[in-house]
């Protein structure tokens, strides 16, 4: 088992990302997701994920794809947001194949009053198409759970009809992941919005699968952003199995699994209840929350350790005329924060039962 001659390294597109997803959906295994900000933080999840030999999504937010532009550039329109993430797309496409692994290139939460966003990202997706026979990222996420449903996935079908002719892939949301991330604040909805049923993930499903089979769909089964406790809610992963078997009965097929699921908010969720979500069809979960503690933890480990020989260019406790630079050069801490992340990135690889998914005879990277 594995992927080699099944899909090649560096970002996958179209046929070659549904051969991608519909190994990981029938051999149990999900891809992580990461959000990065940086070119930096690509490094470490492609370092990761060469290392462990596996693919692996990397996933822009609005926020940090605008910061990746540089706080410098305004975001009036989305200006930096959309400039930021085809930087950073750009510099993926670019390192992707060096590192040897299969890359799903994504962009993670779109709300309403962001669609100028999905919109410019979508326009370069097509004039990359043009050039290029594929566009430039794999997949885009559209987050419209806040409205009612009917507008949500008629939304999504719009703009779907759009990505399908440029061989993108959708993913969506409905039901609302609750806690806090990147200034969408859902802290305080009701419990039950929390919990998506298996008649509104076939509504998508019905919308969607005419237009072509390259859909997710981020059902909310109690999942919560960030660290903290959801209060009453409890985490359900054995819904999504209900989710399945509904639209199955529908469909009237005999797949186990009809449906690609996306886990969210999974910081903080033991290790059994994101097995019960892959073994029911998820195939990515976002990380963010972790990792960007995980990167943190790098550079305040490094500082301790040396903070001797950082208080000053020159003088440290080896003496007073003795130069610092080889511990204040920005590569130097940097790295200790990349090295973090990369050891942090890797048990998420291992918690989706995501890890040697290339397989042994897979052609290695250095």
């Amino acid at each position: 088992m594995g992927l080699n001659g099944l899909v090649p390294a560096g970002v996958v597109t179209g046929d070659n990302l549904m051969k991608l997803m519909d190994y990981c959906k029938n051999n149990g295994h999900a891809l992580p997701a990461f959000n990065c900000t940086s070119t930096s933080t690509i490094n470490a999840v492609l370092q990761a994920a060469r290392d462990i030999n596996s693919p692996v999504i990397i996933q822009f937010s609005n926020g940090g794809a605008a910061f990746l532009a540089g706080k410098g550039i305004k975001n009036t329109g989305e200006k930096a947001a959309v400039l930021g993430a085809i930087a950073g797309a750009q510099h993926v496409r670019l390192m992707a194949k060096h590192y040897g692994v299969p890359v799903v290139l994504h962009s993670d939460h779109c709300a309403k009053k962001l669609l100028p966003w999905f919109d410019g990202m979508l326009e370069a997706n097509e004039e990359y198409f043009k050039a290029n026979g594929e566009p430039l990222f794999s997949s885009h996420m559209l987050d419209l759970s806040e409205e009612f449903d009917e507008e949500n996935i008629a939304t999504c079908a719009k703009y779907f009809q759009r990505m399908a002719a440029v061989k993108l892939w959708l993913e969506m949301e409905i039901g609302i992941t609750g806690g806090e991330e990147d200034g969408v604040d859902n802290s305080g909805v009701k419990a039950e919005s929390l919990y998506t049923t298996p008649q509104q993930v076939y509504k998508v499903h019905q919308a969607l699968s005419p237009i072509s089979p390259m859909f997710s769909i981020a059902a909310a089964f109690g999942n919560v952003h960030g660290v903290y406790k959801a209060g009453n809610v409890v985490l359900s992963p054995h819904l999504l199995k209900g989710h399945q078997q509904f639209a199955k009965e529908q469909l009237k097929c005999t797949e186990e699994k009809p449906l690609y699921l996306v886990m969210h908010g999974g910081s903080g969720s033991s290790a059994t209840e994101i097995g019960e979500a892959v073994s029911n069809g998820v195939i990515k979960m976002n990380i963010d929350t972790d990792t960007q503690w995980a990167y943190w933890d790098g550079l305040r480990g490094f500082y301790k350790k040396n903070e001797g020989y950082l208080q000053a260019q020159i003088g440290n406790p080896d003496g007073a005329d003795k130069p610092n630079k080889k511990f204040y050069d920005p590569r130097v801490w940097i790295r200790a924060a990349e090295e973090a992340m990369i050891k942090r990135a890797h048990e998420s690889f291992k918690s989706l039962n995501g890890a040697n998914v290339c397989g042994d005879d897979w052609p290695k990277s250095t």
